[in-house]
């Protein structure tokens, strides 16, 4: 409304005169002097013209900062802000209105956080108020869009809180970190379910299958596939790309958000038509990418811009803080969190939450049918911190805050919301594998082979257990330079990859995935080596003789077809690993050697293959425990007493709720892709489906 336009105008005016007389750079009045009353009118006029500026030239600078990366525009829009308030105070007669451009920036940034404070304040008293201003976020994608009235069907919207288990939620409820998603559950409006990942416990496999249906062929976070001779990363623009193509192509249709749907900070597109920080599509040039559009809708209002640039500022500082005492009071375990991590950590935390937030609260503004998005803090934070510890807390509490203002800005959306909460997968603590023994995984590897591995790693107790075990293979002595008596061309080396505390082994030189007898024969002492490390639980191999075996320390050699009566190294991994390794296997770019880490049941720790000490990406306590909170209207997700076991399962789950909410139906062939009715979920072995691709 026109007066809370004034106030914001007045109260910016007041902040002006202030920081004139605290700056020393900063007047407003002439060289000669001037009275009270011309200062003040000065103010204002200066004041007035800065709002002009930032209303109508932001929105184009920050459309023409769509080029700039994402990490670097926080710090941009500072200098930005400063540039326009020369300008502004160059607009006031007989230039009496004069800054330095240090000084611009600060009396801009405060400027901003004053107005965007003072008009959030009183929206929030006038909730007609309130709802204009949120509905502004989403007014340019809207105008594109049908006008008038919403559908009186229900919409559904979906937060994915990225990393977060189900006991880590339960516990912050219980602490009270989390108070929306208590009172849901305390009032009973919401029903919370746990679910079981499948054996790659990470964001990739878990939202494609999600989002898609299907995560068929996804061993790993990472992997290399011998017949493209291409290293796959789920979170690089081509392979994320890749890996939907795939997934539509092996389901046959575009996924659950195909009609009127939207998808935003996720991996994937779920088939929506509007998308904003989605990594498939972040590959594609021109008009079809769509993606950073987000960031537009977003910073194009001056005031988010510098509120989200002194929030990404203040998370620098915090994280160097934590990190800081981590690291005087020897806090263990612990990884280096130095470099580039605190801009990175403060993007995932503070720039993608805001973004994410605003793209979703214009969606539902927008009434848009089905929504999913995607909150990576707690998981970017618990990487480094762990994942129960005090800054991941932190994290929860401000992801919690973030969903309460979700679900007011529900209460004001053209129609009703149902919305429901899930995670991907959790985290399990553990220190690293390279901390606890001197030498990572591919160092372990290439001493199995016979290779060279750092002088570091040679001297630690792993890497002489390694020279002893290829000693013993060989039947003969190996020297210092012990590759000598092995000569390998580079192509035939292993490359080996880590996903959290799942190791992948591929020899690019061979075109087939290699058997036991293969391997043993070109490295008779590798397998050996893996196995009996006490910091590996166990592997997957192909033999010639018994098809896929697991193996463990001690000579253990389990086929997959007896792992249920006789499950040997997969015993502390729970009742579905078996099935989990069995899906794996059947994957045509499983690698030639599958590496799970140790796992304690008791304290439910791994051993990280990468450097972090929250992990998740392999079998092994809370990583596989992820959960699905929703509104009791929807009918239970399984059957009393079974369980949801994997990601294609929650993806039948969540489309069979959009059709009880008469929500768009995803054109899927119901006798290939769903489950019976009275289907438990409990199986996660191969389906005909997966044979199939």
């Amino acid at each position: 409304m026109w007066w809370r336009s004034i106030a914001v105008w007045a109260v910016s005016t007041v902040t002006m005169l202030v920081l004139a007389g605290i700056l020393p750079d900063f007047q407003l009045q002439s060289d000669n002097g001037d009275s009270a009353t011309r200062i003040a009118i000065t103010a204002a006029l200066g004041a007035g013209a800065f709002g002009i500026l930032s209303a109508l030239v932001w929105p184009l600078l920050v459309r023409a900062l769509l080029l700039v990366p994402a990490l670097v525009l926080g710090l941009v829009v500072f200098f930005l802000n400063g540039g326009l308030l020369i300008f502004a105070l160059a607009l006031v007669p007989d230039g009496r209105g004069e800054a330095n451009p240090e000084t611009a920036v600060v009396v801009a940034a405060v400027m901003s956080a004053v107005a965007s404070a003072t008009g959030g304040a009183l929206a929030v008293r006038d909730d007609d108020a309130y709802r204009r201003r949120l509905y502004r976020l989403a007014d340019r994608r809207r105008r594109r869009g049908s006008a008038g009235a919403g559908p009186s069907t229900p919409g559904t919207f979906f937060l994915q809180l990225d990393g977060v288990g189900h006991d880590v939620l339960r516990d912050a409820v219980d602490l009270g970190v989390m108070p929306t998603v208590g009172a849901w559950l305390g009032t009973g409006t919401h029903r919370l379910t746990p679910w079981r990942t499948d054996w790659s416990s990470q964001t990739g496999a878990s939202q494609l299958g999600i989002l898609h249906g299907s995560n068929y062929d996804v061993p790993a976070f990472r992997w290399y596939e011998k017949d493209t001779r291409e290293i796959q990363v789920s979170n690089r623009p081509t392979s994320a790309a890749e890996l939907q193509r795939r997934a539509i192509e092996h389901t046959g249709d575009g996924g659950l958000l195909t009609l009127d749907g939207a998808s935003r900070g996720n991996l994937f597109s779920g088939g929506a038509e509007q998308v904003a920080l989605v990594l498939s599509v972040a590959a594609r040039r021109g008009k079809e990418n769509r993606s950073r559009a987000g960031y537009f809708a977003y910073f194009s209002d001056p005031a988010n811009a510098v509120r989200t640039a002194l929030s990404f500022v203040a998370e620098v500082g915090r994280e160097i803080g934590q990190s800081t005492r981590a690291r005087l009071t020897r806090q263990r375990p612990r990884v280096g969190r130095g470099g580039l991590y605190p801009f990175i950590r403060a993007f995932a935390t503070v720039v993608e939450r805001d973004v994410v937030v605003a793209a979703v609260i214009g969606d539902m503004l927008a009434g848009r049918s089905a929504v999913y998005a995607d909150l990576v803090a707690y998981d970017e934070v618990a990487h480094h911190s762990g994942p129960v510890s005090r800054d991941a807390e932190k994290v929860l509490a401000r992801l919690d805050r973030s969903l309460a203002l979700i679900a007011k800005v529900a209460e004001h959306a053209p129609r009703p919301y149902r919305i429901v909460v899930l995670s991907d997968h959790g985290q399990s603590p553990g220190e690293t594998f390279r901390a606890r023994y001197g030498l990572g995984l591919q160092d372990l590897v290439r001493a199995g082979c016979g290779l060279p591995v750092p002088r570091r790693a040679r001297r630690t107790h792993s890497g002489a257990e390694a020279r002893a075990a290829v000693r013993a293979a060989l039947r003969r002595p190996v020297e210092e330079g012990g590759e000598k008596h092995r000569p390998a061309s580079r192509r035939s080396e292993p490359i080996v990859l880590a996903s959290g505390n799942l190791g992948l082994v591929s020899f690019p030189d061979v075109p087939h995935r290699m058997s036991k007898e293969e391997i043993d024969a070109r490295h008779p002492a590798l397998l050996p080596t893996l196995a009996n490390h006490p910091g590996i639980g166990f592997l997957l191999v192909r033999s010639e003789e018994h098809g896929a075996v697991v193996l463990g320390a001690r000579g253990a050699e389990v086929p997959l077809a007896d792992l249920d009566e006789r499950p040997g190294p997969l015993a502390d991994f729970g009742a579905h690993a078996a099935d989990a390794v069995r899906r794996t296997d059947s994957f045509p770019h499983t690698a030639d050697i599958m590496v799970n880490s140790w796992y304690d049941p008791a304290e439910g720790e791994v051993l990280a293959f990468e450097e972090q000490i929250g992990s998740h990406g392999g079998l092994g306590g809370a990583q596989g425990h992820p959960f699905l909170l929703a509104p009791d209207v929807f009918s239970p997700p399984v059957a009393k007493g079974a369980e949801l076991v994997g990601a294609q399962q929650v993806h039948h789950v969540l489309r069979r709720w959009l059709r009880e909410g008469s929500g768009p139906q995803v054109p899927l062939d119901k006798s290939r892709h769903e489950p019976p009715a009275d289907a438990s979920f409990t199986a996660a072995t191969v389906t005909p489906q997966d044979k199939s691709a």
